[in-house]
Formats: C-alpha cells, sequence, structure tokens
C-alpha cells in the first residue's frame, strides 16, 4: 500500500494554483506542529521545499487527528489530501487533510536543530551531516554545487573535451612523495593520487582534449578553512594548445557557470543572501614579478622565487577584486611538467587563477620534449627511472600541450559565500575528521 502511495506522490514545490481540489499524497519530513484548538497545522518539508498540511477535528478521524497532533518533527511521514488554497502570506497553496502515516520516527533529542534556529557548531553538524541537510540553507550550497558541475561539464564538452578516468591508485609520484598518501598494495608500494597530471598528460597524445572530474587525495598536514585532504579537482588537459589558450577554456568554465548559477539557482541564492554577478572576460592578469612590486608597495617586501603566502595574498586579493590571474611564476616554484619561458629558463609558462586571496586554479604550458623533461625531473630531485611509463610516452610522439586544475570545492566557496571549504563538501576528509 505505502509503495503505491509513493508512487502516486507529488514534490513540495509542485504543488500550485493548478492543483486546486486534485487529490495529492506528498512524502517528507515534519518541520512544524502548531495545534490551534480545533485545527492542526503540520508543515512537511522535502527535498525540493515545503507545504503545509491541515487537519480539522470536525472532518478528520479521531486517531489521524491524534496522530498528527503527536508525531515528533523531522518525523518521516505521508500525508494525502486535497489542494486548497492557502491563507498563509508565504505559501499559494495548503492540503486539507485526510490522513497521515508515519513511516520512521526520529527519535529525541535530536544531535543538531536542522532548522537552523539552535545554532550548532560546525563540528556538530559534520557529525550528523545527513540531519544537517535538511536546513534548507544547508542544502543550497549543494544545489549550486549541483549546478555548477553540469556547467562545468557542459562548457569542456562543447569546447570538444572527452570525459575520462584516471587510476587513483598509483605507482608514482607526481609531484614527489612529500604529500603522498602511500599504502601497501599487494606487497607493492603504491600512492592514493593527488592529481591525474600524468595520465591526461599522455592522454593528449591520442585523445586530443581531455578532462576528468574526480576525487584527490594529499597528506599535507595544514589545518586551514581552505585546505582538506580529499578533494574534487576539475582538470583539463588540451593538445596543440599553450598557457594562453586553456586559460580562456577556463575563463569560460568560471563564466558559464556563474551564468547558469544565477539562471537556475535563484531560490538558493536567496536562501544563502549570496549576491554574484558574471565577471567580464578576459580576467584582470598581473605577472609574478608585478605582484611582487605591488607587494613591496604595500609594505611586504619579497625576494623574486619566494613563493606567495597567504599573508601576501590578502594584500593582492584588495588590489585585485574578483578573478584574476597571476602568470610567468618563478620555475622553481612550479613543478617540473611546466614548460619554461623561451630564452629565460628562471621564468615558467604558468598561471595561477585566483579570487580575493584564494587560489582556484593552477596550470600552463607543459613540457613536451622527452629530453627537457628529464632535465626539470632531475632539477627538481625527481629520480627519472620512476617515471619511465611516462617518459617512454614522450617518444611515441607527444604534441604540444597545456592544461589546469580547478580546485571545484573553493570554487564553490566562492559562489556560495563560504569561508569554510569544509561547509561545501559534504564529508569532507582533514587530518582531524574520518567520520562519518
Amino acid at each position: 500500500m505505502i509503495k503505491e502511495v509513493l508512487e502516486r506522490r507529488f514534490f513540495a514545490s509542485e504543488l500550485d494554483e493548478s492543483l486546486l481540489g486534485e487529490k495529492v499524497n506528498v512524502a517528507g519530513w515534519v518541520e512544524d506542529i502548531r495545534p490551534l484548538g480545533a485545527l492542526i497545522f503540520l508543515t512537511v518539508r522535502d527535498a525540493s521545499g515545503v507545504v503545509q498540511a491541515v487537519f480539522g477535528k470536525s472532518n478528520t478521524p479521531q486517531d489521524v487527528f491524534t496522530t498528527a497532533s503527536s508525531v515528533a518533527r523531522q518525523s518521516i511521514v505521508v500525508i494525502h489530501g486535497t489542494v486548497k488554497e492557502s491563507k498563509a502570506k508565504d505559501m499559494r497553496v495548503e492540503i486539507q487533510s485526510d490522513s497521515i502515516e508515519i513511516l520512521s520516527l526520529a527519535t529525541h533529542p535530536l544531535p543538531i536543530d536542522p532548522t537552523g534556529r539552535v545554532d550548532s557548531s560546525l563540528d556538530l553538524r559534520l557529525d550528523s551531516r545527513a540531519l544537517d541537510l535538511r536546513n534548507p540553507s544547508k542544502a543550497a550550497i549543494f544545489k549550486i554545487k549541483h549546478t555548477a558541475l553540469q556547467s562545468i561539464r557542459k562548457t569542456l564538452i562543447d569546447e570538444k573535451c572527452i570525459e575520462v578516468n584516471t587510476p587513483k591508485i598509483i605507482g608514482q609520484a607526481v609531484e614527489g612523495g612529500a604529500t603522498l598518501f602511500s599504502l601497501d598494495y599487494f606487497g607493492k608500494e603504491a600512492f592514493l593520487a593527488q592529481s591525474p597530471q600524468l595520465y591526461k598528460e599522455q592522454l593528449t597524445l591520442s585523445l586530443g582534449r581531455v578532462f576528468e572530474i574526480s576525487t584527490y587525495f594529499r597528506a599535507e598536514k595544514s589545518h586551514t578553512r581552505r585546505h582538506i585532504n580529499e578533494f574534487v579537482s576539475v582538470d583539463l588537459e588540451a593538445a596543440f594548445s599553450y598557457k594562453d589558450d586553456v586559460m580562456v577554456m577556463l575563463e569560460k568554465v568560471a563564466t558559464k557557470a556563474i551564468e547558469d548559477v544565477l539562471k537556475n539557482c535563484q531560490d538558493e541564492l536567496q536562501i544563502l543572501n549570496r549576491d554574484i554577478v558574471v565577471p567580464r572576460i578576459p580576467f584582470d592578469k598581473i605577472t609574478y614579478s608585478e605582484a611582487i612590486e605591488e607587494l613591496a608597495e604595500s609594505g611586504l617586501r619579497m625576494n623574486f622565487g619566494e613563493d606567495l603566502d597567504t599573508k601576501a595574498l590578502r594584500k593582492l586579493g584588495k588590489r585585485h577584486k574578483g578573478f584574476y590571474f597571476i602568470v610567468d611564476w618563478p620555475t622553481k616554484l612550479k613543478p617540473f611538467y611546466i614548460e619554461t619561458k623561451e630564452g629565460n629558463y628562471e621564468i615558467s609558462e604558468s598561471f595561477d587563477l585566483m579570487y580575493d586571496y584564494i587560489e582556484l586554479a593552477s596550470g600552463g604550458t607543459r613540457v613536451s620534449d622527452k629530453e627537457k623533461l628529464e632535465r626539470r625531473l632531475s632539477d627538481s630531485g625527481l629520480d627519472t627511472k620512476k617515471f619511465s611509463d611516462h617518459l617512454k610516452a614522450f617518444t611515441w610522439g607527444m604534441p604540444p600541450h597545456a592544461g589546469w586544475g580547478l580546485g571545484l570545492d573553493r570554487f564553490i566557496m566562492v559562489l556560495t559565500g563560504m569561508r569554510n571549504i569544509r561547509e561545501v563538501v559534504l564529508y569532507p576528509r582533514d587530518r582531524f575528521r574520518l567520520n562519518p
């Protein structure tokens, strides 16, 4: 019986004036109960929205009225009734209810208040994440993330990129072993992938333009509001392309995602009180050397070749609002696979996409010559023998290529206005959190 009822149910968001007088079933969780003498008002929410169910003592069986008055908040119920006009100012219609069936009782006290009326710490909310997402403001984050993901994938496909899936258990480090999780792989040392870099470069040899949206791992002990150890990265690699070409593609990905979120997530943005605008392209660009000069003007003196730490990036973010690129980084600050400037080995053909002080993406032109790649490996202190499988692909006719990796979770922080990356990850993993 319940199965048949659920097959005929409506989502809360589907109920409108076109259904006035119709009999409907709605399934969801009880958010509020307001008994007013001979009437009981139940607010029932599902993943799509909220609806008010009204039970009248005069026209409802006593057992139904009693159940409606005593059901625990957050319990899962099925409501059956007739769609009527609502007198509530924030609802167009309501359900004049005939019956209520409890499918699953919520056991109180609950660990957190999913309505958000009682504040809970982020740690407590993450400990009860599935319940936390009943809060519309928390669910809104992931509806926006869903929309952005759809948009990113479509944009890259429209750019004639092929979606691929590369291994997450690997036999060699991409950028050295310091930030790799190691594991025993049937008696051999293996690692969790921190990037698809080597694989996506190899795939340009035959597939041209490739992209991957997947989870990666970094064994960093940092504990900040923008770092986690398991993260989602959007990676692109394009044959017959150079730094400037893939920067244009990155601008398209970012701006189209913002356009689609604005088009399809107005309710969610309103819930989050978030106002975003589509950025103008091309994005502003400054060189690393110009960044060093700007920092000196701001009172922070740095030597050429020093990495830009959080303090430096915050100062730059005050001068460059919104999205901007930092290009032409010192070679020694970039991985071995980044190409160097023609005639200047000290400067790399690289870029970082920034928003305020947050690095969102990093990329550049890749080394496509085998001998130069071997030299770059050696200069980086890496053993070329451990990269033999990768190097041999460069003897099969490797096209010039370029690419980038975009941190999806950080990008969603920008779209939603969240200040902690853990807010935009369903079940974040950092050095202190392994559960749930």
